[in-house]
């Protein structure tokens, strides 16, 4: 077995900064478009030759990335050389089907898509060993949580209005408590409860990508909450406006009682936009808020769960030092950190403009990948077992506790 140079946490952060330093010096991350309404749009828009060269200069820059990440972590560079085209290919048709006007209006994210992909083939199809080899999950993730780290703006938090920050602290950190509090007595293990406590107070599916990275969380478990946050999601958008209007509420309090409940910016925006302009406004200010909190948050959970859930005999003899604290510690968030204060105290703002575009789809493109390989990962019996309605009642039960939360705090604050 080939002695791997770094650990998979030290090479992500090598890896992200690699693509931080490429961009700022100049080159030009490629950011094609996937945006189409007809059959003609889809050919004239997305299909175009211009397109699809963007699409294989993104493919090359990440394929690279792939076999490097393979070659410093020790695994076979010939199954990555002949999984990640595959990968890539699958995860382009799901982001294809998320640019879909329609889809979009639904909020219908690409990672929706990539992880039913990758679960309909994993589920109806033998997939060769070669496949399930090359896929590498985690990295994906924590590569694109790196690049998160560069949208996630220190200075930004002063722009989010003191009352937004003010909600999202009381939000986050009671319907966190009240998650967490409800899944465990359900009997859900720790791990899984850490996920749903953090996609439902925090951010949704940014959340639980943060929190998994950050306990080195179970795959198929993250695709479960990942799924629940984006079903969930559809009938607040449609049904949280029109109880706002029964109930007489003001634009300000409906922007900051959906900016604080819906799980994923894409739906608060959808959902905002169906009351009007101010209430956008509101709800934009108060999720941004809370997305600000996330750095925190896995920082925290991190420091939490390395000093508390390392079972191996050789800590249990004695109590964390800080040694084995930073032993445990996963990296990347110093990494996701180190991001965020590179460009919101050292990167001038034009340079942040002309770089930003390319860091975003990136960085979707990496999540995209993430969740193909969850799903050619998962069989639909362990994800729907009978042991899994628990984590799914949970679940409901914290989004409803934030829905009333929520009301009440965004009432006597933006009232």
């Amino acid at each position: 077995m080939k002695k791997n140079l770094l650990t998979e946490d030290w090479t992500v952060v090598l890896l992200g900064f690699i693509i931080i330093g490429v961009a700022l010096l100049g080159v030009k991350i490629p950011s094609p478009s996937f945006g189409w309404e007809t059959t003609v749009d889809l050919s004239e828009k997305v299909l175009t030759a211009g397109n699809l060269i963007k699409l294989g200069q993104l493919f090359v820059f990440t394929f690279v990335i792939a076999l490097l990440a393979a070659s410093v972590l020790g695994k076979s560079v010939a199954s990555t050389a002949k999984g990640f085209p595959i990968v890539f290919v699958l995860t382009s048709l799901a982001l294809v089907l998320a640019g879909n006007a329609f889809l979009k209006n639904w909020n219908l994210e690409a990672v929706i898509f990539s992880l039913t992909i990758g679960l309909v083939l994993s589920n109806f199809f033998t997939l060769p060993a070669w496949l399930t080899e090359s896929l590498s999950t985690e990295l994906f993730v924590k590569i694109g949580l790196i690049l998160l780290g560069t949208s996630v703006i220190f200075g930004d938090i002063l722009k989010a209005g003191s009352l937004g920050l003010i909600q999202a602290l009381v939000v986050v950190i009671s319907v966190w408590y009240f998650a967490f509090w409800v899944s465990k007595k359900m009997g859900i293990d720790e791990e899984f409860a850490i996920m749903i406590s953090s996609a439902v107070s925090i951010c949704g599916v940014s959340a639980a990508i943060a929190t998994s990275g950050a306990i080195k969380g179970d795959s198929k478990k993250l695709s479960y909450v990942i799924s629940i946050v984006l079903i969930t999601a559809i009938p607040m958008i449609i049904f949280l406006p029109f109880i706002a209007q029964a109930l007489g509420l003001s634009q300000a309090v409906t922007g900051a009682w959906l900016g604080g409940t819906i799980d994923t910016t894409g739906a608060v925006i959808a959902s905002g936009t169906m009351v009007g302009e101010e209430a956008l406004k509101i709800s934009t200010i108060v999720k941004f808020s809370q997305n600000v909190l996330l750095g925190f948050a896995a920082f925290a959970i991190s420091i939490y769960w390395t000093v508390t859930n390392n079972q191996s005999s050789a800590v249990q003899e004695a109590k964390p030092t800080v040694s084995v604290i930073w032993e445990r510690f996963p990296k990347f968030v110093l990494g996701f950190i180190a991001a965020s204060l590179l460009f919101s105290f050292v990167i001038s703002s034009e340079t942040l403009d002309s770089v930003k575009g390319g860091f975003k789809a990136l960085q979707g493109l990496w999540f995209a990948l993430a969740f193909t390989s969850i799903g050619l990962e998962t069989k639909f019996s362990d994800l729907f077992s009978k042991e899994g309605k628990k984590p799914l009642y949970a679940f409901l039960i914290a989004q409803l506790f934030n829905v009333f939360v929520t009301l009440a705090v965004a009432y006597v604050l933006f009232s």
